[in-house]
């Protein structure tokens, strides 16, 4: 379990609350806006209505007590980067910001933020794949070169074995594991036979793996 100060309760704020949340986590939120915070409150841990900008106001959180601090800010980067300046002056362990472009990023990296997500950037490239390729159901990108992919099973290997397709010799594809009605099959062997309407999950070179999934169609 990790205890986690997230400031601003936007879209992003909210999605990402919630799931830290069903993951077991504490969560304490965070938001200038008194009609947010009142909506949501309950479900937290604890709830604060400040504004952030003010040193004051965010040292009374005890900011290191925190494993993580997140500033999901969407509308305001100068606010955004004023806010990742002062959490890492207050001994943030961890500082996770919001960003829409590369420049923001490196200002924020720059100014303390351990790590910088893009998530309106990474929901576009998700989209992206999987407009582009119809067996394409989830993924997820390990760094610039790597991914790992729920495919669906290709229909030339219905009916044959992960030793008779033979994927990471002949596609450069890793199968993790295989998803039947279901659920997740937690060691397939070379033997387990591939049978319609299976996922597949599949770890690789991303181009590598898509072009394979273009190919399928």
């Amino acid at each position: 379990m990790k205890s986690v100060l997230l400031i601003g309760m936007g879209q992003v704020g909210q999605l990402l609350g919630e799931k830290l949340l069903n993951m077991g986590n504490e969560v304490m939120i965070v938001d200038k806006d008194e009609n947010i915070i009142n909506t949501v409150a309950s479900k937290y841990t604890g709830a604060v209505i400040c504004n952030c900008m003010v040193s004051d106001n965010l040292k009374a959180l005890d900011i290191p007590s925190y494993d993580a601090c997140v500033v999901t800010i969407a509308d305001d980067f100068q606010s955004s980067l004023e806010i990742t300046s002062i959490l890492k002056d207050l001994g943030a362990k961890y500082i996770i910001a919001k960003a829409n472009t590369d420049i923001q990023r490196k200002f924020l990296l720059r100014i303390g933020a351990n790590e910088v997500i893009y998530p309106n950037r990474d929901m576009a490239e998700k989209l992206a794949v999987k407009i582009n390729s119809e067996q394409v159901y989830d993924y997820f990108e390990l760094d610039a070169t790597y991914s790992i992919f729920e495919i669906a099973v290709p229909e030339k290997w219905i009916g044959k074995t992960i030793r008779q397709t033979n994927p990471r010799t002949k596609y450069g594809i890793n199968i993790l594991t295989i998803k039947k009605d279901n659920k997740y099959m937690p060691t397939p062997t070379p033997d387990t036979m591939f049978e319609s309407n299976d996922k597949i999950v599949v770890f690789g070179n991303t181009e590598q793996i898509l072009l394979f999934t273009n190919k399928q169609k």
